[in-house]
């Protein structure tokens, strides 16, 4: 006879997936390839609209990190919402609170994509910040050669 205390119950819960940010190394290359999969299979299917200047989209979206990082939690939401055990009105919630919010984001001309055209990735430069941790400590002072 097997005892259900909360204690078990939670050593038997998964733990719920990571958002792909925190990841590095084999464990974001599964993610990533779990990712691509859904946005391939499922997402740009259904969802993929019309490439325009006013919606524009990057075939190689993967290169975009605030793309990923968007698609990602895009993704464990719809998991959450659309899978076995979800509630009924899950799959409603999921369109409502995050496809179309997500997909308007990704798809505004000044968003992640903005400069790519259909076959044409073009990457984005970063912007630039003065200090990597301006409330840290400061940086040891040079001491003169002899």
């Amino acid at each position: 006879m097997t005892v259900d205390t909360p204690e078990a119950k939670q050593e038997a819960a998964p733990s719920p997936p990571l958002f792909i940010l925190y990841l590095e190394g084999p464990e974001y290359a599964q993610n990533l390839r779990q990712l691509t999969l859904w946005t391939h299979h499922v997402l740009l299917p259904v969802y993929g609209r019309e490439i325009t200047s006013a919606a524009p989209w990057c075939s190689r979206w993967w290169e975009h990190q605030e793309a990923v990082a968007m698609l990602h939690g895009l993704w464990l939401a719809w998991a959450e919402l659309t899978g076995p055990g979800s509630g009924m009105c899950g799959p409603a919630n999921w369109h409502r609170d995050y496809l179309g919010p997500v997909m308007q984001s990704l798809r505004d001309p000044s968003g992640p994509f903005a400069g790519c055209k259909p076959g044409n990735h073009r990457a984005k430069e970063a912007p630039t910040v003065d200090s990597t941790d301006p409330f840290g400590p400061p940086p040891p002072t040079p001491q003169p050669r002899n």
